[in-house]
């Protein structure tokens, strides 16, 4: 990773693209994040096959994404983006419910590989109205639409992309490094195992309401990289309403999700059973008890609201089902987040932001049940269980070098981690590069 700083370094420099309030036609953009992280080790009365390890480890990711667009058509646009990324997570990826490091699942090896990462089409039908300004992001060129609107996106992109959105925590490249600060911890949603799939999601902008829903493909086997295409038999589905306001002339948001996936998985009482008529077989009873498509669901609320243009707070909360193994995200059947983000503009660094959270992840009594046994699940399994929810406290601090490249510490306590009061806490250090152009 030697050349990765002064690439950063040389992107970084390079003048803003677009002036603002103009219409964009075409686009191209590169980001490129390095993160480094280091356990401190922590107590543990014992660990098992799917643990964080209580020994000092360190782990890293790295990710380099050029992401391009153009309009063809009247309302149209079109995304392509190539990503390149190596990585190796602390523990393999193992032993926590809301994991330290956003960017992991898009690593795959110490070795650098590439992939394509979203391809998909955004066509807007403008209803009347009045008009508003679009700013350029990443996939989204800058452009004026009506207040009221039709949005349909399709073709191969993330559930997260369009559901579960907050100003204030959503983007592990910038912002908390948590899982469960970029989306609900319990939100299982469809994706391959980096977090993509294919499908569709349609959104009607109505003044300050928004409805969104959507379909998107799932894993063959959960938690796989390979997608399965029967969208009329396994899929996950989701909606969403949002409803914009103002508080003492500051704007927020709240969000209502619900969703639901259809798939082959094993439920936990099912793998319970195997477990216990067959001792001394396989610990990861899931693998041997999927049978027919489950439904698994879960309802939750999402809140951004500013305090004043510097300082803004945040909530998520979500309830699964539980009954089943989990199929794309993590390993979460509730889920509670808040926290505080504030600009750096009262200490004269408008562009430096710090942000303080804490989360609570929980699972449900027949996960519980099943972990008790001494069985493990696909990331957490310490072979016993003194059962107690998952709390993180995070925080961390981003300081704007130059325009466009941005470093950031970043700080995680981590009680009872993968539900286990026998082991922990766990305190994780962070160190994170971000260059974007």
């Amino acid at each position: 990773m030697r050349f990765l700083l002064p690439c950063l370094l040389a992107l970084s420099i390079s003048p803003a693209l677009f002036a603002e309030e103009t219409t964009e036609d075409w686009q191209a953009r590169f980001q490129s994040t390095y993160i480094w992280q280091q356990s401190s080790g922590f107590p543990a009365a014992y660990s098992g096959q799917n643990s964080l390890s209580d020994q000092r480890e360190s782990g890293y990711t790295f990710t380099a994404t050029a992401f391009l667009g153009a309009r063809p058509w009247r309302g149209g646009e079109v995304y392509m983006n190539a990503e390149v990324g190596q990585g190796a997570p602390l523990s393999g990826l193992t032993g926590l419910g809301g994991f330290t490091n956003g960017e992991a699942t898009k690593v795959s090896g110490k070795q650098l590989k590439g992939y394509l990462q979203r391809l998909f089409l955004r066509q807007t039908w403008n209803l009347g109205g009045e008009s508003e300004y679009i700013a350029s992001d990443l996939n989204r060129m800058a452009g004026f639409v009506d207040k009221n609107r039709f949005v349909l996106t399709a073709g191969n992109f993330s559930t997260l992309d369009v559901f579960d959105g907050n100003a204030y925590a959503k983007d592990p490249r910038t912002q908390f490094l948590n899982w469960s600060n970029m989306a609900h911890t319990a939100f299982d949603y469809a994706a391959d195992a980096r977090g993509f799939g294919w499908g569709f999601a349609g959104e009607w902008y109505h003044d300050d309401w928004v409805f969104r829903f959507g379909r998107m493909t799932g894993p063959k086997e959960p938690n796989g990289e390979t997608l399965d295409f029967q969208l009329l038999k396994h899929f996950g589905d989701q909606v969403e309403l949002e409803h914009a306001h103002q508080i003492a002339g500051q704007p927020g948001k709240v969000r209502l999700l619900a969703w639901r996936d259809r798939a082959v998985l094993a439920t936990f009482n099912d793998a319970s059973a195997w477990y216990v008529s067959h001792p001394g077989g396989n610990p990861q009873a899931i693998f041997d008890v999927r049978n027919g498509a489950q439904i698994k669901y879960g309802v939750g609320i999402n809140i951004e609201q500013a305090i004043n243009d510097d300082l803004g707070f945040f909530l998520r909360a979500m309830r699964a089902d539980g009954r089943t193994e989990t199929y794309a995200f993590t390993e979460a059947d509730g889920s509670f987040a808040t926290g505080l983000q504030l600009k750096g503009s009262a200490w004269a660094r408008a562009g430096d932001t710090l942000g303080l959270s804490w989360m609570r992840n929980t699972i449900s009594t027949d996960r519980r049940n099943y972990l008790s046994l001494g069985a493990i699940s696909y990331f957490i399994g310490d072979g016993g269980l003194n059962y107690h929810p998952e709390s993180i406290l995070e925080t961390y601090y981003s300081l704007k070098v130059i325009n466009g490249l941005w470093l950031a510490a970043d700080y995680q306590r981590i009680a009872n981690p993968a539900y286990n009061a026998d082991r922990g806490p766990a305190n994780i250090g962070s160190l994170r590069v971000h260059a974007e152009f």
